[in-house]
């Protein structure tokens, strides 16, 4: 029971994952633009729910709306700006230019915040549970698998259905072709930043509801983004989900059994992964890529 427990608390933390690495994916997949500077955004997030939340009603949680329009208006902002600039075929000018945000972003938020552990206070939330096929599972990691699984599913089905979200797909697929049809592409992307920034504000706040996070994180974070974006397959909302639920579980499992070194099998099994599978997870089970 002891095992069962580390798994599911696995899955759990793996749903967490899974969103951290939802906005770089989906960023990668419609642009193909590696932001770098994912990692800090989702701290600068955590930090922008962290001065909002003492004036959030009902309860503290609902901070990520607030949060998540922000940084919706900051992506829109960042590629109009910034990226749309440098796009092109080559990716050498997006990764430097990101790069280069992380860490003005890094710096500003020592200087703004200083440097010390903050976290979200959400109350006793972070330590109700309750029992469950005689497992021991807690509230908010719960919470957190369901906000994670609903906005994979959301997005998953507004793309899918919407108007806008088929001419994402297309511009994603083709963006000189949507010109013919009289898309500027250059504002479908800044839309498409626009959601990726959203997530990641999302993931953020999450975070820093469950543990604490400085303004040094985005590096860690950046870590996990990458991880989850491969091991689930680039383009694949399912495919990062599964990959979040991986990553989740053998960190758990591995600390399990190597409290001293446990974080380290996870970094194994992405690089078994990438050298099994450089297409992910998606490749194997045959799960599609969001364009298609």
């Amino acid at each position: 029971m002891i095992w069962l427990e580390t798994i599911a608390n696995g899955i759990l933390l793996g749903g967490l994952y899974a969103l951290i690495g939802l906005g770089l994916g989906f960023a990668f997949g419609v642009m193909r633009v590696v932001n770098v500077a994912q990692g800090d955004f989702i701290v600068a997030a955590a930090f922008i729910g962290l001065y909002l939340y003492p004036w959030t009603p009902l309860h503290p949680i609902l901070v990520i709306v607030p949060v998540a329009l922000i940084a919706f208006g900051i992506g829109i902002l960042l590629q109009r700006v910034l990226i749309n600039r440098v796009l092109g075929h080559d990716q050498i000018p997006q990764i430097l230019l990101t790069f280069g945000l992380a860490i003005v972003l890094r710096n500003g938020m020592v200087s703004w915040f200083g440097a010390n552990s903050q976290s979200i206070n959400v109350g006793n939330m972070r330590f109700w549970g309750f029992d469950f096929l005689g497992m021991r599972l807690g509230v908010l990691p719960v919470l957190v698998l369901v906000i994670a699984i609903m906005l994979f599913a959301a997005l998953r089905f507004w793309l899918n259905t919407s108007r806008m979200g088929r001419i994402i797909r297309a511009t994603a697929d083709d963006h000189q072709v949507v010109q013919l049809l009289g898309v500027n592409y250059r504002n479908v992307y800044a839309i498409a930043m626009g959601i990726a920034l959203a997530l990641s504000a999302v993931a953020g706040v999450l975070l820093a509801m469950r543990g604490s996070f400085t303004p040094y994180s985005g590096a860690d974070r950046l870590l996990i983004a990458f991880e989850v974006v491969v091991i689930g397959g680039l383009g694949s909302f399912w495919g990062m989900f599964i990959g979040g639920i991986v990553l989740g579980v053998t960190q758990l499992v591995a600390l399990k059994l190597d409290p001293a070194g446990g974080l380290m099998y996870g970094h194994i099994v992405f690089f078994i992964i990438l050298i099994l599978s450089p297409k992910g997870l998606s490749s194997i089970l045959s799960i599609k890529a969001f364009r298609k």
